[in-house]
């Protein structure tokens, strides 16, 4: 997207006329544009232009929000995957019922999270449709564990009981 400032000289466009327009804003009945300082966003317009003025003001996302939308979108659309069954020694009568594409990568996330490393992959399983089968397996591993989240406490083998009725 083009951005339009006094600095470059360059013509807005018209979407660029109208988030102008949106960063207007009316103070104790005054109408202030961003470039007058007593906008609450001139400070970061002067530092870092419009583009961060639409940002901060919600106006466009960032590039970093972008990216992690077209990724979550392209991973919802892989419906394939696996269902596993994830478990930590310090709370050995609970496990996790999960799906991922691909369950050892997902078991690497939850290693950041642990100064042990100690989640381990119990059990994985593939399937044509993750969202369906984890759905399935978490309605009947609830029936008969207590349940916090995705995690339940019940033995492995009942998980991996649920997990092939759901399958």
């Amino acid at each position: 997207m083009s951005t339009s400032t006094e600095a470059t000289g360059q013509t807005p466009t018209e979407y660029d006329r109208h988030l102008e327009n949106k960063t207007r804003m009316t103070i104790n009945g005054n109408r202030y544009r961003v470039g007058n300082p007593n906008h609450p966003y001139h400070t970061i317009y002067k530092d870092k232009g419009f583009e961060a003025v639409y940002e901060a003001m919600g106006l466009i996302e960032g590039a970093a929000t972008k990216i992690r939308k077209e990724v979550l979108a392209l991973y919802d659309k892989h419906v394939g995957g696996e269902v596993y069954v994830i478990g930590n020694t310090s709370w050995p009568e609970w496990v996790k019922i999960g799906m991922a594409v691909d369950a050892m990568d997902r078991l690497k996330g939850y290693q950041t999270g642990s100064p042990f490393r100690d989640y381990k992959l119990l059990y994985s399983v593939s399937t044509n449709d993750r969202r369906k089968a984890e759905a399935a397996a978490h309605k009947a591993a609830e029936k008969i564990a207590e349940r916090k989240g995705e995690w339940f406490k019940m033995s492995v083998g009942q998980a991996k009981e649920c997990i092939q009725h759901g399958l």
